[in-house]
């Protein structure tokens, strides 16, 4: 399943948009294993991940100039396996 968050606007990784987007994320999830791809993940969003969340999470930055790669495929594929 996928869950589209909206933006918060102006391009900031302020804590806002990590609680913004995170916390319905991590409500959904309910402990369970989650991967959320994102070109605007930052430490603050792992951060909160890890204080909120009791189940495995991977927080995965795809960069914005290149899109998703098959090099993130291939990371989420070995957490995946893990």
């Amino acid at each position: 399943m996928a869950i589209r968050a909206g933006s918060t606007g102006g391009g900031s990784n302020s804590g806002r948009r990590s609680t913004v987007t995170v916390c319905p994320l991590v409500r959904w999830a309910a402990g369970h294993p989650f991967v959320w791809l994102d070109d605007e993940i930052t430490d603050a969003d792992r951060r909160w991940v890890r204080a909120h969340h009791e189940g495995r999470a991977l927080l995965h930055r795809a960069d914005p100039l290149t899109g998703v790669t098959e090099a993130d495929f291939a990371a989420i594929r070995r957490w995946l396996a893990a």
